[in-house]
């Protein structure tokens, strides 16, 4: 069964760290690229970040440029997001999704986890 489970989110103060993973299940891991998108109540849908298959390529929305960071473990299916710095209006539900080539492109995934929620917030 094809999965993909995000886990990391949490409440944390401005300037702070979490890092997010997404544990893929049910296909062959290292074919696909995987993105981060997060969507705050009241706001549309944003690419944060992908990674290709293989890792060597990566891209970030200019929003969290130098302050996230996008790895990936296919030994463990499994890709991280480091997020520091964090401000407030970081606050989101933070989705996973795949597709065969890196993009911000939310159109473009075929499979998207369920999200978890990040709270910066003092």
């Amino acid at each position: 069964q094809l999965q993909l489970v995000e886990s990391g989110g949490g409440l944390v103060q401005p300037g702070g760290s979490l890092r997010l993973s997404c544990s893929a299940s049910g296909f062959t891991f290292g074919s696909y690229a995987i993105s981060w998108f997060r969507q705050a109540p009241g706001k549309e849908r944003e690419g944060v970040s992908c990674i290709s298959s293989d890792g060597g390529y990566t891209n970030y929305a200019d929003s969290v440029k130098g302050r996230f960071t996008i790895s990936r473990d296919n030994a463990k299916n499994t890709v991280y997001l480091q997020m520091n710095s964090l401000k407030p209006e970081d606050t989101a539900v933070y989705y996973c999704a795949r597709n065969r080539w890196c993009t911000r492109q939310g159109l473009s995934m075929d499979y998207w986890g369920k999200g978890t929620l990040v709270t910066v917030s003092s």
